[in-house]
């Protein structure tokens, strides 16, 4: 099973591409589609929405681990972030994934083991479990291999966390 996990955003979108075979992961690529402020908007949703294509398409995954949004202070880019995740949702529907959201304390719990844990100990987690030789950067593309390790490592429960 191939599993992309999409840490959501409109500057930075963390992606992490994990092959699971049983409780073995491998780590398929990782990285960012970032798009700049100068641009407008639709711009950005668009170039997010193309990259999101091509990288399903490179990569056949069956399952999207996204992150629940999290209420954020700044309403008018908590707005953004949410519209940029529906695009990132539509990339993945069009294609046929099927799309699971987790919590940040989901996440932790299901990398570290403690619902607490530091960003730190969630990427050296990361880095262990897929045997990488360093921290993946940036830290959107550590935080997108979480949520699919995350998502690999709950395949049994998975039902639980579908997106409705």
């Amino acid at each position: 099973m191939i599993i992309l996990g999409i840490d959501p955003g409109i500057a930075i979108v963390g992606y992490g591409i994990i092959e699971c075979k049983g409780n073995r992961f491998k780590a398929l690529d990782y990285g960012a589609i970032t798009t700049e402020a100068s641009i407008p908007f639709t711009e950005r949703i668009n170039i997010i929405y193309d990259e999101m294509t091509t990288l399903i398409d490179n990569y056949n995954p069956t399952d999207l681990a996204i992150e629940e949004l999290f209420f954020n202070k700044n309403v008018k880019t908590a707005i953004k972030v949410g519209q940029a995740r529906g695009v990132e949702i539509l990339a993945a529907v069009r294609k046929g994934l099927n799309i699971y959201e987790y919590t940040p304390l989901q996440v932790k719990q299901g990398v570290v083991g403690y619902g607490r844990a530091e960003k730190r100990q969630v990427q050296e987690m990361v880095t262990m479990i897929l045997n990488l030789k360093e921290i993946p950067k940036p830290d959107d593309a550590a935080d997108a291999l979480a949520l699919a390790l995350c998502h690999g490592s709950s395949l049994k429960f998975k039902e639980m966390f579908r997106m409705k």
